[in-house]
């Protein structure tokens, strides 16, 4: 089975279509590693954007580094909303290097090749902060039809072509596809919002039952020559025990009778 590439690929809408594909990500553990240093690897609670379109690009079978366009700005929308409480344990765990100059290529020659450390090598012990059986639901626009067909068909058909995984390929997910909605738009309005709020930290309404907590994960990337880089950032915030946030003067969009905000 050919790997398949967005490279030659244009978008011929110029806007987002007015429905979005579904879906529910689960797994027994996650973890999306923060970008600030720390000695334990710390993660995000809500799966951050780019994640969601690494995950996509995945189950699609895409190039590395190929598909960054297809999911910016203009031309993708993206909504999280956690489902279980989010909640995290430390969890140390042994290592090898997977550093270029650890690895070792077999066979030297040909197609076929697989690259492993050296298991005889001593392993580094790294304290990882792992979340617990995460949840969320994804609502997904995407203004390439081409993509859109061919993931919405994957869903359907529960297939993949790489294994899909919550942040490390170890923490494999469970991808449930829940349908294709109507996407309605609201004018700016106080409302309960289901999904994680967006760039509206301060207008969320505090009670003292639901703990709101706030991060700000990569929303943006571009390819470059060393790879990519991260082109944007965005702040969240999220009840810890998944209730819905009563959100002050925001512009929402109603999916399948819920209130979500689109990044």
């Amino acid at each position: 089975m050919a790997q398949e590439s967005l490279e030659g690929r244009t978008d011929e809408d110029d806007g987002l279509p007015e429905t979005c594909l579904s879906f529910e990500l689960r797994g027994e553990w996650g973890h999306f590693r923060r970008v600030e240093g720390n000695i334990v690897k710390q993660t995000y609670r809500i799966i951050p954007r780019t994640t969601v379109a690494g995950l996509v690009a995945a189950m699609l079978g895409l190039d590395r580094d190929s598909y960054y366009e297809a999911f910016s700005q203009n031309v993708s929308a993206v909504a999280v909303e956690p489902i279980d409480e989010l909640r995290a344990i430390n969890m140390p765990m042994n290592t090898l290097s997977t550093a270029k100059e650890h690895m070792t290529t077999m066979p030297s020659r040909g197609h076929a090749r697989i690259s492993m450390p050296d298991p005889s090598e001593l392993r580094q012990q790294h304290n990882y902060e792992v979340l617990v059986e995460p949840a969320y639901r994804v609502d997904l626009q995407l203004a390439n039809d081409d993509l859109r067909n061919r993931l919405q068909d994957r869903l359907r058909d529960g297939t993949s072509y790489y294994p899909p995984s919550l942040g490390l390929s170890e923490h494999l997910a469970e991808v449930t596809y829940l349908g294709e909605f109507e996407v309605t738009p609201h004018e700016r309005e106080t409302t309960d919002v289901d999904s994680a709020v967006l760039e509206a930290v301060d207008s969320v309404e505090l009670t003292p039952e639901t703990e709101v907590k706030v991060e700000r994960s990569p929303a943006f990337m571009t390819a470059d020559e060393g790879g990519r880089t991260t082109t944007a950032f965005q702040s969240i915030a999220y009840a810890t025990g998944a209730e819905p946030l009563r959100v002050h003067d925001v512009k929402t969009h109603e999916v399948d009778g819920r209130r979500v905000m689109f990044s």
